[in-house]
């Protein structure tokens, strides 16, 4: 049994979300929260949140014993690419791409 949580148009680029979520899949819940704290990351916050929500879903929804509790699943798909311009010399302009990420994060017990 897995207890998910989805955080949804983060306004960070998917690569970068993924070097963040690398460091703690697999990981059992304390270990991964602390690894978050101490990472100086922008998508750090986010996903301490986002590991916060799915320790509560497991813990609320599906009556999961928190000690035991793993990272089992966690991947950022990209979501919507806002499009912006950048004005530059001569009349022309050029398009900025910012990026937004869909992440989706899930927790299992250990057997």
């Amino acid at each position: 049994m897995e207890a998910k949580a989805y955080l949804k148009y983060l306004r960070i680029a998917p690569r970068k979300v993924q070097i963040v979520a690398d460091l703690i899949r697999g990981k059992d819940v304390s270990t991964a929260m602390a690894i978050l704290m101490q990472t100086p990351k922008a998508a750090s916050e986010p996903m301490i949140k986002l590991l916060k929500s799915a320790v509560a879903n497991a813990e609320n929804n599906h009556n999961m014993d928190v000690e035991k509790l793993y990272v089992s699943q966690v991947f950022a798909a990209p979501g919507p690419i806002l499009k912006r311009v950048m004005p530059r010399a001569q009349g022309r302009a050029f398009r900025i791409n910012k990026r937004t990420s869909h992440v989706t994060l899930a927790v299992a017990e250990k057997e």
